[in-house]
């Protein structure tokens, strides 16, 4: 009798040695590796300055030309020259970009080509060769006295200062044209927000959107989104989103109709909810660059080789969005979801398979080719997520590197 007690004290210890061994295998298989730190050496290097070696070369051409050493003054400046190209061409490059459309871009490229090969013909042509005969043959002692040459460049004068009036006066309408633009777009806007919420909302302010409603707002929205510019463009964004027409919600199996989360909003249905609007491939090739999207919805959307640098992304949904070939340098992607789930599980959308949003499967972005140059506050999780299916471009783009993260894309 005296050993049974000692039998189920050795039995419940023999159980609960084996449950803490149980759940010491759960939680080993339950932590996930550590995503490998960042990298110094993969990060891009910042612009190198060349000012200190412009002077240097600068100096010693002008020491060449006091010197009178042709060899000394010509070398230093032609380095002084391609160190002063170096350093400004990334420059004038950017500032180009921002101040100029594309449309312009390539008409003043045309512009010069067609002036400079102008030029280039000329002198095959002979013209170069004749002015010059000509101007051997004349006779200046015929020409004049001073005082016509004078009053020939006082008419000349006169003639320019009316040019550069005329100048000024077009800048001063140009910007005039540009504010009454903006008033215009405006008040587009505003008709438009008005008219979308007269067609989705119901007399009592519920959301009722039958399939034709839809239709027609997704009309209303490709339409507008195309013709204004960045800014009107963001204004948009943030007014569907907030609004949450551009959410999957989550609806009736009968009628269609959303359903109320019982806090006073719309209840959320990433699986199967349906959207009022959907944005589809309206943002397509689309330029925001420099706007605020903070805290906006657009999981799902086509956004193939737009332009969000310098975009303040911070809590944007962009899960099963389409960014190949995007732009995002200098964005800020401070807790911007690009998956749901764990990291080390989640995958890109796939069109033959359906998201898990446990697992992260088939969750997130599609960032192939996406240049994420100077991206800001990049959590960890992200930078795992883009280096694996990012592909080699998008990696070496990542700030940090992705020393030591398998390149998933490559692998499948």
């Amino acid at each position: 009798m005296s050993n049974a007690p000692n039998n189920n004290s050795q039995s419940e210890l023999t159980k609960s040695s084996s449950l803490t061994a149980i759940n010491n295998q759960e939680k080993t298989v339950s932590v996930p590796p550590p995503i490998p730190p960042k990298r110094l050496s993969h990060v891009k290097k910042p612009k190198t300055s060349f000012s200190l070696n412009i002077i240097i070369f600068l100096a010693l051409s002008l020491v060449g030309i006091y010197t009178h050493l042709p060899w000394l003054g010509a070398t230093c400046a032609t380095v002084a020259f391609i160190l002063a190209v170096r350093q400004t061409a990334p420059f004038i490059r950017e500032w180009i970009g921002f101040f100029l459309t594309p449309e312009e871009r390539r008409a003043l490229i045309g512009s010069l080509g067609l002036v400079i090969s102008l030029f280039i013909l000329a002198k095959y042509v002979g013209v170069y060769r004749r002015i010059n005969v000509w101007l051997t043959q004349f006779k200046y002692d015929e020409f004049g006295s001073w005082a016509e040459w004078v009053g020939a460049l006082g008419q000349i004068s006169i003639a320019v200062l009316a040019v550069y009036v005329a100048w000024q006066q077009y800048v001063i309408s140009k910007d005039l044209t540009i504010q009454q633009n903006r008033i215009t777009q405006q008040q587009t806007i505003d008709t438009y927000f008005q008219g979308i919420s007269d067609l989705v909302l119901g007399p009592d302010g519920l959301l009722e959107d039958w399939p034709q409603e839809r239709a027609i707002a997704e009309g209303r929205t490709a339409a507008i989104l195309s013709s204004v510019d960045p800014p009107g463009k963001a204004k948009i964004l943030r007014f569907l989103s907030r609004s949450r027409l551009i959410t999957p919600l989550k609806r009736d199996s009968h009628l269609g109709r959303v359903i109320l989360d019982g806090a006073g909003g719309y209840a959320e249905d990433r699986e199967h909810g349906m959207r009022v609007i959907n944005l589809g491939v309206v943002l397509a090739g689309n330029n925001l660059m420099g706007q605020d999207l903070r805290w906006i919805d657009l999981s799902d959307a086509n956004m193939i080789k737009s332009n969000l640098s310098r975009c303040d992304l911070s809590k944007a949904n962009l899960s099963r969005t389409i960014l190949v070939e995007a732009t995002l340098q200098g964005a800020d992607l401070k807790r911007t979801i690009l998956f749901y789930g764990n990291y080390q599980t989640a995958t890109p959308r796939d069109r033959t398979h359906e998201p898990n949003y446990e697992t992260g499967e088939y969750t997130g972005a599609v960032v192939e080719k996406a240049d994420l140059t100077g991206v800001k506050n990049l959590t960890e999780e992200n930078r795992y997520y883009c280096c694996c299916w990012g592909g080699e471009y998008t990696r070496s783009t990542i700030p940090g590197g992705c020393q030591g993260i398998p390149n998933k894309l490559e692998n499948n």
